[in-house]
């Protein structure tokens, strides 16, 4: 299918009965969303939170009259909850519009930081260094890989082993004297591998010790790891880290970066000079508080929703595993506990999510940010997987309201979708496109 098709699919899709503002599919039956990677719903206690900001106190936040101060406050007191749910310092968290663009402030800023010009880094008449994964969201590999192309740093990008782990020992053989930055994700947002971020840090820290050097910072991007994972920035031995509200059941358009104190960051947006000069523009308030809220309400619920979904996520691999021809991707367990991404040989990956919601049923290819384009995932390839297998994979990312009938739906009808679209293939592919 063209992009021009799916557009037109997707035009005449929403206007006709929205599945996904009446809550149900077909027939009256539920509508499962398994899209929780790409976007949750705004939980009814953020918005709770959120409504006084977004009518009453409206002020903005750096005017010195009491009702700016009011809206100050709010600001100041999100700050103080996040930091301490991360145990970080408030003047470490720096407020922005979400997950890409504290990638982009991590990245673009760090290096304006070392070399204003963004070529020859400063004092050492040498391009800066940074080192990245082959699995890392288009908001990180995309500003690198073009900084790299106009020639204004040395970048070398580690591959993953084929569940999708990236090993220490990789990351650091890749470490040199010329290195200022190692960008790492937490977790992965197409196939939910957890990548050992504590130990790439560990291992920065000792490096920077017998080095005796500043450098590399260590920037993970922890977008999917919110609600799931450990946020703890002590532990994880990050420099900068990235969060967003989106993904947490909190307003879309919120995100943060926090910034370790000391470590020397340009802005990316230029203006007033909030967020202590690192990110212009006036504070968005009601989506600051939101993102407060939301954090806070996932983390204390993380270990048991965890456990919960971790059920849901084996039963669904376990169902769909059994239509032949099919791959989990990614590690089995080393793997967040909302995440299913599965590779079934012969077809089209979108045609089979196409059908699925023709049914009730919202799942996806790969990342929500790049379904733009025709291409197979990035992530999928680095895998080892090859280009016409890689067409064939799935995502299905579960959050609170799924339940186990919402499995069990997807594993009954998932079987005759496979059967149907393999019959009309032109393609019949052996299980070596797996490998």
């Amino acid at each position: 299918m063209s992009i021009k098709e799916r557009k037109t699919y997707n035009a005449r899709r929403i206007t006709s009965k929205s599945l996904v503002a009446t809550g149900y599919g077909v027939r009256g039956t539920r509508y499962v969303y398994l899209d929780h990677a790409a976007a949750t719903p705004l939980d009814p206690r953020v918005a709770k939170a959120m409504s006084p900001y977004l009518d009453k106190v409206y002020a903005n936040p750096s005017s010195l009259h009491s009702a700016g101060q009011a809206a100050n406050k709010a600001v100041m007191l999100a700050r103080k909850s996040i930091a301490a749910l991360i145990n970080g310092h408030t003047d470490e968290i720096v407020f922005t519009s979400g997950g890409t663009e504290s990638d982009n402030l991590a990245i673009i800023g760090t290096l304006s930081a070392l070399v204003p010009s963004l070529g020859v880094r400063e004092g050492k008449g040498e391009l800066p260094h940074v080192v990245t994964t082959a699995i890392e969201h288009h908001a990180v590999l995309e500003p690198l890989l073009h900084l790299h192309k106009i020639g204004a740093i040395e970048l070398t990008v580690v591959a993953p082993q084929k569940d999708g782990v990236v090993r220490t020992e990789d990351v650091m053989m890749a470490v040199n004297e010329k290195t200022v930055l190692v960008s790492v994700m937490y977790a992965n947002n197409e196939v939910g591998t957890i990548q050992p971020v504590g130990d790439i840090g560990r291992a920065i820290l000792k490096w920077r010790k017998e080095n005796n050097s500043a450098y590399p910072y260590l920037h993970s991007d922890a977008c999917q790891a919110a609600g799931y994972l450990d946020l703890n920035v002590e532990k994880l031995h990050v420099d900068l880290l990235t969060l967003n509200s989106g993904k947490i059941y909190g307003p879309k358009g919120t995100g943060l970066l926090f910034v370790r104190r000391g470590t020397k960051l340009a802005p990316v947006m230029r203006g007033g000079g909030q967020e202590r000069g690192l990110r212009s523009g006036t504070e968005n308030v009601p989506g600051i508080v939101g993102l407060a809220k939301a954090l806070e309400l996932a983390q204390s619920i993380r270990e048991k929703e965890s456990k919960r979904l971790t059920l849901l996520r084996d039963r669904l691999v376990d169902g769909l595993l059994r239509i032949p021809k099919s791959r989990l991707n990614g590690h089995a367990e080393k793997r967040l506990p909302n995440n299913v991404n599965i590779s079934f040989l012969d077809i089209e990956g979108e045609a089979a999510m196409l059908y699925l919601d023709a049914k009730g049923i919202a799942c996806s290819t790969g990342s929500a940010c790049a379904s733009t384009s025709l291409d197979p995932s990035h992530v999928i390839l680095a895998l080892g997987m090859s280009y016409e297998a890689a067409h064939g994979s799935l995502r299905f990312s579960l959050g609170h309201a799924t339940t186990k009938a919402d499995i069990d739906r997807v594993i009954k009808v998932m079987p005759s979708i496979i059967e149907m679209l393999r019959r009309i293939s032109p393609i019949t592919l052996d299980m070596t496109h797996f490998n």
